[in-house]
């Protein structure tokens, strides 16, 4: 099944998942919620305005398949899959918890539509990249969607798999890069400069676009367009910490977490 929604409801269910997301964190004083915020609005888009999916079958060959690589974004990927309905709410209580199915990395073995574990930086678009290839080799429709961090960007294991992808023309493939310039301790380009990030995707043979990452109608419109014969690259302009003013563009988001009146401030903002 296609989640075609409106836009305005995807976009009321990327303001859900921030709040519930916010309060997870809070309840569980651990995760990563800079991140998660310059993620979500790219997950609300996919999986509500553009990806073919079923939460009532997590294994349906025809699914198409996404990756979180920047696995440690567990409020991004988990208020998701909650909101498309592959498990109920009341799991999110329990994120990060002693015995918890919603632990710091998403592991496929505890939570229904979790492709691949990810949490080591690297791992995850190498793994889209084959399971984009079995795709090709079993002539299927299905495609596949991985993000990544600006910051994973620097791990070289990408590279490989991009000359692979470029290589095996494989267009099911839809690599999107949550650009929000920061990663662990300082910006992405103090720390090893991507840029231009556009010309080094498009050297390998990759079809790159660029997109507000906030703008889900935007999000929606580049997501879902036909790359033709090549895998796509999206750069997705994003804010860490997007929609929260004492949040954004600060490095010690990437895994601060809210005191109590930092977390009533960021619900009174986040409406």
């Amino acid at each position: 099944m296609s989640m075609n929604d409106p836009i305005p409801a995807i976009q009321a269910r990327a303001l859900w998942m921030r709040r519930t997301a916010f309060a997870m964190v809070h309840r569980a004083q651990l995760g990563h919620p800079g991140g998660d915020f310059s993620a979500i609005d790219i997950l609300a888009a996919l999986y509500f305005g553009v990806m073919t999916h079923d939460p009532a079958r997590p294994d349906w060959a025809d699914r198409d398949r996404f990756v979180m690589s920047k696995g440690h974004a567990t409020g991004a990927i988990y208020t998701a899959l909650c909101a498309a309905g592959y498990f109920p709410e009341s799991w999110l209580d329990t994120y990060m918890g002693n015995g918890s199915l919603l632990n710091g990395h998403p592991n496929r073995n505890y939570v229904p539509g979790v492709e691949t574990n990810t949490g080591p930086l690297g791992h995850g678009f190498p793994v889209a990249t084959g399971i984009a290839m079995a795709g090709k080799i079993r002539g299927t429709s299905y495609r596949t969607f991985v993000l990544t961090g600006d910051g994973e960007q620097q791990e070289g294991s990408n590279w490989e798999a991009a000359m692979v992808a470029a290589h095996a023309k494989l267009n099911r493939l839809t690599l999107i890069i949550d650009r929000n310039r920061l990663q662990q301790g300082a910006g992405t380009e103090e720390t090893s400069g991507l840029d231009p990030l556009d010309q080094k995707y498009a050297a390998f043979g990759w079809d790159v676009a660029m997109v507000d990452g906030h703008d889900i109608a935007a999000l929606v419109a580049v997501l879902g367009a036909d790359p033709g014969d090549r895998p796509r690259c999206i750069i997705a302009n994003t804010v860490k910490g997007k929609g929260v003013s004492f949040m954004e563009h600060q490095a010690k988001w990437h895994h601060g977490v809210p005191n109590d009146a930092q977390y009533a401030q960021a619900m009174q903002e986040l409406v």
